[in-house]
């Protein structure tokens, strides 16, 4: 009895450290995704630029992510992209000021 309680702890100690295992490669995964989408924000071809725009649309909004997409729109030469990025900054600008007021509204002191 005491044996087969035995076996059963190894055996979770087991699954939970290989659930941690992957769960620490799925982020360091999606953090290289998001580095990469990122850099080629500012690539050379205007596909690259364009799908790295679509997937930053995709995330939650952030100062930095703000700060990364005026420096962008400031160097982007194509309209079109230009413009989505201008969309895509004013969607995450109300996101950013929502959290702050939702976060202020809770009590939660102002950074």
């Amino acid at each position: 009895m005491a044996e087969e309680k035995g076996r059963w702890i190894r055996v979770t100690a087991i699954a939970a450290a290989a659930v941690a295992a992957a769960g620490a490669v799925a982020v360091l995964v999606v953090r290289d995704q998001m580095h990469r989408h990122q850099r080629n924000l500012f690539h050379a071809s205007p596909f690259r630029r364009m799908a790295a725009l679509e997937h930053l649309a995709r995330q939650p909004g952030s100062i930095d992510l703000l700060n990364m997409l005026r420096d962008y729109i400031e160097w982007e030469p194509r309209v079109m992209l230009r413009n989505r990025a201008t969309a895509v900054q004013a969607r995450m600008a109300d996101e950013v000021v929502a959290a702050e007021a939702s976060g202020l509204a809770a009590g939660e002191p102002a950074s």
